[in-house]
């Protein structure tokens, strides 16, 4: 009996059999059947190894056989593995196969013991340290929200207690419940890397609608923010006063360091490592932040050794701060200003620039942004304008909160 056929993506006339020797372009030509879900391969130079694709354009390479007389899919890695990488792990299985071994043991056997903490513990050491800059903001998710299902079996967490959990955090906060929900929708992503082939629990769970926030600090509200500060120590005051005049996200903050800052040209440079987009940050200081930075920097205490100076130090196994929320807390209460987030700060500033008549290339390069559309706009600014803009919009903010 021949061969099924399949077309090839982008071919009106050539098709391959379900069955042929793997190669790079074969395999990105592949397009799902309509009203299929995924398509299935399988290569000939390799026995009982498959490439699977899904309509939304996964990929995955798989061992496909029998064991023991019955049906078994033993996941090898996803679309990124080369040819020749998913050959070698395919061939490897079907040795053990061969000697009767079942591959998949191990991965039930984990899968059968497996917590949702350790295995939340297992994706951030496996993978979100090695991929994600925020991974620090996973943890931070899972602390605050995820926790409770810790000790639970991650197969036994079915797609009602996501969606409870979900609807539980987003009574007060939508955005947050969304990122919760994106969260375990990953780590149960990454869970099919251990065998697991069972439903994402997160999956089918409706996200509440996020409408643009436009919440920044007010004329009126600045002098109550600043009076607030003095409700917590000199660390916290200081944290978020530099968050509002640098308008720096806060994890750059927490890992700010003494040796990215210049007190002779008043810049303070972020590492491309530490920018979400991945590309050098370079700040301008206004008077007021750099007061700030020569007060902690003649105050410092040499720190332990081995540890980077960090502007924000701690003793914690960071070696910088860590969570605000607690201080952020008092400050919002004693300034009466509950709906408040510290990423508000950075809004302000730009809300004041704007507000200051600074354009919005000038706006976009303060903050960091990387729009695509202004991207050559921002290369050709030096930051002299960004400068001025800045520190005009401080002053203004200064001004009215009568701190100068």
């Amino acid at each position: 009996m021949p061969e099924p056929m399949m077309r090839i993506s982008g071919e009106k006339k050539k098709s391959l059999p379900r069955r042929f020797n793997f190669t790079v372009q074969q395999l990105r030509g592949l397009k799902v059947p309509a009203g299929k879900d995924r398509l299935w391969v399988f290569d000939t130079r390799v026995p009982r190894l498959a490439y699977m694709i899904t309509r939304t354009g996964a990929t995955s390479f798989y061992w496909y056989g029998k064991v023991n007389g019955r049906p078994q899919r033993y996941r090898l890695g996803d679309g990124t593995l080369s040819i020749e990488q998913a050959r070698k792990l395919a061939a490897g299985v079907l040795g053990k196969v061969a000697q009767g071994a079942d591959p998949q043991a191990d991965r039930r056997k984990v899968r059968a013991e497996m917590s949702f903490g350790e295995l939340f513990g297992w994706y951030i050491e496996q993978h979100a340290k090695a991929h994600k800059r925020t991974w620090e903001d996973d943890q931070a998710q899972y602390d605050r929200h995820l926790s409770d299902l810790g000790s639970r079996r991650f197969t036994s967490i079915t797609r009602a207690d996501v969606s409870s959990l979900h609807a539980k955090v987003g009574k007060s906060a939508p955005f947050a419940a969304n990122r919760v929900l994106a969260l375990v929708s990953t780590v149960f992503n990454k869970a099919r890397l251990l065998g697991y082939d069972g439903p994402n629990p997160a999956e089918g769970v409706p996200r509440f609608r996020e409408g643009q926030r436009e919440r920044f600090l007010q004329a009126d509200e600045l002098p109550r923010f600043f009076e607030a500060l003095k409700t917590v120590d000199q660390d916290w005051q200081d944290f978020f006063t530099l968050a509002l005049l640098t308008g720096a996200r806060r994890s750059n903050l927490q890992t700010m360091e003494w040796g990215e800052v210049n007190f002779n040209t008043a810049l303070w440079t972020i590492n491309p490592a530490k920018m979400k987009a991945g590309r050098t940050m370079i700040i301008p200081l206004v008077p007021e932040a750099l007061d700030i930075l020569k007060r902690r920097y003649a105050e410092r205490t040499a720190p332990p050794e081995g540890r980077p100076a960090y502007v924000f130090p701690s003793y914690g196994k960071s070696g910088h701060i860590e969570e605000p929320k607690m201080a952020w807390k008092r400050v919002c209460d004693a300034a009466g200003l509950a709906d408040l987030r510290l990423h508000d700060l950075r809004r302000t500033l730009g809300s004041w620039q704007a507000a200051t008549g600074a354009s919005l290339p000038v706006i976009g390069k303060s903050l960091g942004h990387s729009q695509a559309q202004t991207t050559q706009i921002y290369a050709r600014l030096n930051t002299d304008p960004v400068r001025q803009s800045i520190g005009t919009a401080v002053e203004a903010m200064m001004k009215v909160s009568k701190q100068k």
